[in-house]
């Protein structure tokens, strides 16, 4: 069964260990907040982590839709059905979309791991929104994943050729599909961009049209879909979990709850390759500090006054750089402050030796 979810010789190899310890293999497909479910060749089976792996592992470390995992099955009841796991590691990850925790924090929040492909997903309505769509780009590209932007609900659209140009011109050396899900529109375009056994992961806002695609792939009204509000033609949360699943074609799918906005976290990587253009003409200005302001021979400032760069764009690029670099700095200061805690503390231990001597 495990083969079908993507299970590989190098997969075995680097599992080996944990069969060693009497431990079976799975994959995590469904993540909520009481536990989770893994498929195994056992079938599939309500698992939580271990005590000893909770207590090792930071937010990032916590097993998340995607993962391969080592698990042990528990004996249960005659009476009751189905059948529990302890998960007490995780495989290394290939991939892993993630972005900053809510609330402000330095921390990370995995989306989905070991994944091959990520769907940017937009609706061609009132809520098109080209900078959000930069800001999915950046943790797409940073994931290592291959990012696809979708923009759905084309049938509701005057002119969705004009608008998928315009998100093409932006979202550079990445593909543009325009996908009518309930018409069956530009569904196959779509999934050809998903090999036999590659995994991808749908990320955008609520009311994007995420678990329309998936029941539209699927062939049947798997995920619940509410519609969007018309007040602001934004959308109201459906998915409230994270979901691993086969699609016909031999792929897989995550479907994921809406996200407002993704908080980037380590993502200079994939806010270069959004904005390459732009680094470009960074890299161009006659002085390597630029400040590309007043300074002689600034390509950004020739760039913005000849109209080849968007003045909008180039706003985008420097909030989401001043954003990267103040978390960068927040993650900085908790650094040092959690040093000096710990020499605080061993100072203590120390003098506490001294004294009772």
């Amino acid at each position: 069964m495990i083969a079908r979810y993507g299970w590989s010789e190098a997969l075995a190899l680097a599992f080996a260990p944990h069969a060693r310890a009497g431990h079976i293999p799975g994959r995590v497909v469904v993540q909520q907040r009481n536990g989770y479910l893994v498929v195994t060749e056992q079938g599939e089976l309500r698992a939580k982590p271990s005590g000893r792996l909770m207590h090792e592992a930071l937010e990032a470390g916590h097993p998340a839709v995607g993962d391969w995992v080592a698990l042990s099955v528990n004996a249960r009841p005659s009476s009751k059905p189905g059948g529990s796991a302890t998960i007490h590691a995780i495989l290394p990850r290939r991939t892993a979309f993630v972005r900053k925790a809510v609330g402000g924090a330095t921390t990370v929040q995995v989306i989905a791991t070991n994944i091959d492909i990520a769907f940017v997903v937009a609706s061609l309505n009132a809520d098109l929104n080209p900078r959000r769509i930069e800001r999915y780009l950046a943790a797409a590209w940073q994931s290592g994943a291959r990012p696809v932007v979708v923009l759905t609900k084309a049938d509701l659209s005057a002119d969705p050729d004009a608008q998928a140009a315009d998100i093409a011109a932006m979202a550079i050396d990445c593909p543009v599909v325009t996908v009518a899900a309930k018409q069956g529109q530009g569904l196959e375009a779509l999934l050809a961009h998903v090999a036999p056994g590659e995994t991808c992961v749908l990320i955008g806002s609520s009311g994007a049209g995420k678990s329309t695609l998936v029941n539209a792939f699927l062939g049947e009204e798997r995920m619940a879909t509410r519609a969007i509000r018309e007040s602001d033609d934004q959308g109201r949360h459906t998915t409230s979990h994270r979901e691993l699943v086969l699609l016909p074609g031999g792929g897989l799918i995550v479907d994921t709850p809406g996200m407002r906005e993704v908080g980037l976290i380590d993502a200079d990587e994939g806010l270069a390759a959004v904005f390459d253009d732009i680094e470009q003409l960074v890299g161009a200005c006659r002085f390597s500090d630029c400040g590309h302001g007043q300074e002689p021979g600034c390509a950004v400032r020739a760039a913005l006054e000849d109209g080849t760069l968007d003045p909008d764009r180039w706003a985008s690029f420097q909030k989401l750089g001043q954003e990267l670099a103040a978390v960068e700095q927040k993650a900085e200061r908790a650094a040092k402050d959690a040093g000096r805690r710990h020499q605080k503390a061993y100072r203590a231990i120390k003098q506490a030796d001294r004294d009772s001597d």
